[in-house]
């Protein structure tokens, strides 16, 4: 494992391999409650013990699984808002999600709020500055890691700088974002984007 196991790490494993919690817990040798607890507290760093015996159970994953869990050191999506409005990216490759907030993968070593910053102006052209880290989690959908950071609108026009990843960019009005998005946005989002409006 390239990074010491946190309770994301934990379930993103969990899910990449379709087992329920009590299943995964037998897995790993520890009790469902712990599993519960790493998948409510996703930075959480598990016991050395519980190190080794993720390590274990991701080395007889599947390769897809282990790349899923390995590669990426964390997924920071930027919610960028401005006056009532969130910055939107419709992925070319839609999957389960088609509109979502701009992301791009944190590689060991660097520092998320920056990549945040510079991937949202490579991928839109829009100047943006972290006003605030709401936190991680597994995404429920995709399975991805996911670092969540609010970010406040500097400069820029919306454009698609990344069309082999993305179709389009908008702005989206934060009152209708669950019919970009869908309804598993992240709660703390929905908070801080209530915050922005008002």
């Amino acid at each position: 494992m390239a990074r010491t196991w946190t309770g994301a790490d934990a379930t993103a494993l969990r899910r990449g391999l379709g087992l329920t919690i009590e299943a995964f817990a037998r897995r790993v040798g520890v009790a469902a409650r712990t599993v519960d607890h790493w998948a409510a507290h996703p930075q959480v760093v598990s016991r050395s013990g519980q190190q080794a015996a993720l390590d274990r159970l991701l080395a007889a994953a599947p390769e897809k699984v282990r790349e899923q869990v390995v590669a990426p050191a964390g997924r920071p999506m930027r919610v960028v808002a401005r006056a009532g409005m969130v910055l939107l990216v419709r992925r070319r490759d839609e999957g389960p999600i088609g509109w979502q907030f701009p992301a791009g993968v944190i590689k060991p070593g660097e520092d998320g709020g920056d990549v945040a910053v510079q991937e949202t102006h490579a991928e839109t052209g829009v100047h943006c500055a972290v006003a605030e880290h709401l936190g991680c989690r597994v995404h429920p959908v995709t399975a991805v890691v996911c670092d969540y950071y609010v970010c406040s609108y500097l400069a820029g026009r919306p454009v698609n700088r990344d069309p082999a990843e993305n179709t389009s960019v908008a702005w989206a009005p934060i009152g209708k974002l669950t019919e970009f998005v869908g309804p598993t946005i992240y709660p703390p989002i929905l908070t801080a984007l209530e915050e922005c409006r008002a």
